[in-house]
């Protein structure tokens, strides 16, 4: 039998598969081109409305400074309440001034008021005092630790001021809490009320932050405006290194050495009695030298007295009888 052969039917035709897209073409150009200049401007060609085939801008390149960082703040950094000059022209904020320094007074501190209500400049009150001025620095009026060191420099009020410095304490508290103060302690120097802290940055005794609160020290700038002492230091130190350096280094109006000239600061009684007898005004008690002598006194006077007349007649030469 004749073997019948049939064709085999033919292969089917495989899908040809796309060309792989060429490096460079147009459209990966474009993503690039947007995904660098976003990068760069934080936009896209579209948001920018740019022309897509438009080259993308270099950044601006950026001069090389030898080690440094680059940083970024969100503000500029804050300014100094008020800045202290110093003699040699630089700048310090609140922070503490050298003993030595020359100030430049004017316009140091701002104004404040004394307790009484009166504007005042830190200038002024070196110019109307004789060698300088103290300047205690205190938080809070009236509180225990202020009391103690307001009360010392009452007591040491004759040694500080027989040396020619005047004293004033310095708080930022208003104009009433420190009369009240004054008053309560009879205190005998003005307080001074510094509520914006001014004058308190200016000699560098405002706490560090951002609030008003006054740390507990002493400043002495002398009639040139030299600071003689500085110390943030307790209330019973305070008064001790302003007597030191009245010891030390004061002076007084006539140029004696203040602490020959002021009276001992630990005993209150010789010093008001000092000040007594210093004062021409003052009047002293008068003592009888004899007391009233009595009736039988008088009549003993009177009789000695007749006695010595009738003798003194009898001594008298007689005229015309030779003794």
């Amino acid at each position: 039998m004749p073997v019948e052969l049939r064709k085999r039917p033919p292969p089917k035709e495989t899908a040809t598969p796309q060309p792989a897209a060429k490096r460079g073409s147009s459209s990966t150009v474009k993503k690039l081109a947007d995904k660098a200049k976003a990068a760069i401007t934080g936009k896209t060609e579209e948001e920018n409305g740019a022309d897509a085939t438009a080259p993308v801008a270099e950044p601006a390149a950026q001069p090389d400074i030898p080690n440094a960082e680059t940083t970024t703040t969100s503000a500029a950094a804050p300014v100094p309440d008020i800045a202290v000059t110093k003699a040699n022209g630089s700048a310090a904020g609140s922070g503490k001034i050298a003993v030595g320094e020359t100030l430049q007074l004017d316009g140091l501190g701002g104004t404040v008021q004394t307790n009484d209500g009166k504007d005042v400049t830190l200038k002024e009150l070196i110019d109307q005092s004789f060698a300088g001025v103290v300047l205690f620095t205190y938080p809070k009026a009236s509180t225990p630790g202020c009391t103690t060191q307001a009360c010392l420099f009452r007591d040491n009020y004759a040694p500080i001021t027989g040396a020619s410095l005047s004293i004033y304490g310095l708080s930022t508290d208003s104009p009433k809490a420190n009369s009240t103060f004054v008053t309560k302690q009879k205190l005998q120097y003005p307080l001074l009320c510094d509520p914006n802290a001014t004058l308190t940055t200016a000699i560098g005794m405002k706490k560090p932050g951002p609030g008003k609160s006054t740390a507990r020290g002493v400043v002495v700038i002398d009639k040139q405006g030299v600071v003689r002492v500085w110390e943030q230091t307790g209330p019973a130190k305070t008064v001790e290194a302003v007597l030191e350096y009245v010891k030390t280094q004061g002076m007084t109006e006539t140029g004696a050495p203040a602490a020959v000239a002021a009276p001992p600061a630990d005993d209150p009684v010789a010093t008001e009695e000092a000040a007594k007898l210093a004062n021409p005004d003052t009047k002293m008690d008068e003592v009888p030298l004899i007391s009233t002598p009595s009736n039988a006194e008088q009549e003993a006077a009177t009789t000695a007295a007749e006695v010595g007349e009738t003798a003194a007649t009898l001594d008298k030469p007689v005229e015309g009888v030779k003794a």
